[in-house]
């Protein structure tokens, strides 16, 4: 890889997105994101997906700007109008995030997929990166965890239809709150929460921050109650084990049942934002989210000093 003085944020240090300075004022953020359908209905496969793209923008401190569709479908099992669905979902979920949607690709594949490119702009002063934490910030959750849980739950026909639209409703909410933040000089370290649960983008955080982190399990939102239920009926996605096994090596577990280990480490799709807030700043991003009316705002641990990128999880 070449290096170039004005790629800010690139792949070294897993970050939800790569951030390009254009000037002293302006940066452009840019993801990518897309995977294969986890519920049946078509326009909230869609949505969900636009979602989770467009919160890689977010997770960054910055506005999307442009959108573009990535499509791969079976098109002779599925027909052209759950296609046109599917593409509505994500259209009205970047209408909502007053993104411009200015076209995409689309090929032939055995199994369908769908997502975004997307283009976002950041002040450079102020964007939120996963380096940029520091000892004694306070670590706050603006999504509860569970929505891989309860998405295998559905499935396999187990997750009840309240459950299910509670997901549905979380992973469809726009994390558009870390701009807002960012823009503030709130928040300058944080990250969003998907596919390698909350502690494999934590532990991430961490080795690009050069600290370490201390969680309470007790304090970790759940999405649902069934989400208890489900992991003990052993509904557990298989990226959430594999997140769990790899936690293994990097985290310390202190009375931590199995249930609340399986929850630190779930694979979340469309999650929220791990958020690094200083002391000082806790009571206004507090209640910055409740006026946001935010899912949830819990505070769940505080990053600490250390030479290695060690979790350590209490009960």
């Amino acid at each position: 890889m070449f290096d170039d003085h004005r790629v800010l944020v690139s792949a070294a240090t897993a970050d939800d997105a790569g951030v390009f300075c254009l000037d002293r004022n302006r940066a452009l953020v840019q993801t990518v994101d897309f995977f294969t359908p986890i519920v049946d209905d078509a326009l909230l496969y869609g949505k969900i997906a636009a979602t989770n793209a467009l919160s890689d923008v977010y997770a960054m401190g910055g506005r999307p700007l442009t959108a573009m569709n990535i499509m791969a479908m079976p098109t002779d099992q599925v027909p052209p109008e759950v296609i046109a669905r599917i593409l509505r979902g994500g259209a009205l979920k970047v209408k909502e995030a007053r993104c411009a949607l200015i076209g995409g690709h689309t090929i032939r594949n055995p199994e369908p997929i769908y997502g975004l490119s997307v283009t976002g702009l950041v002040s450079p002063r102020k964007m939120i990166a996963n380096s940029a934490a520091r000892p004694g910030d306070i670590l706050v959750l603006t999504k509860p965890l569970g929505t891989g849980i309860l998405t295998t739950g559905i499935k396999r026909g187990l997750t009840s239809q309240p459950a299910a639209r509670k997901a549905v409703v979380s992973m469809c909410r726009l994390n558009d709150v870390g701009a807002d933040l960012a823009e503030k000089g709130w928040v300058r370290a944080g990250t969003d929460v998907t596919g390698f649960g909350l502690l494999g983008h934590l532990w991430s955080l961490c080795r690009a921050s050069g600290v370490a982190a201390e969680i309470q399990a007790s304090a970790l939102p759940v999405l649902h109650p069934e989400v208890r239920t489900l992991i003990e009926q052993d509904c557990v996605p298989g990226g959430s084990r594999d997140n769990l096994k790899s936690a293994e090596s990097w985290t310390s577990w202190q009375g931590v049942s199995p249930s609340l280990k399986i929850l630190a480490t779930d694979a979340q799709t469309s999650g929220g934002l791990l958020l690094c807030v200083a002391p000082s700043r806790l009571r206004a991003v507090t209640l910055l989210l409740k006026q946001q009316k935010a899912i949830c705002c819990a505070v769940i641990g505080r990053i600490v000093s250390s030479s290695k990128a060690v979790i350590r999880v209490t009960g």
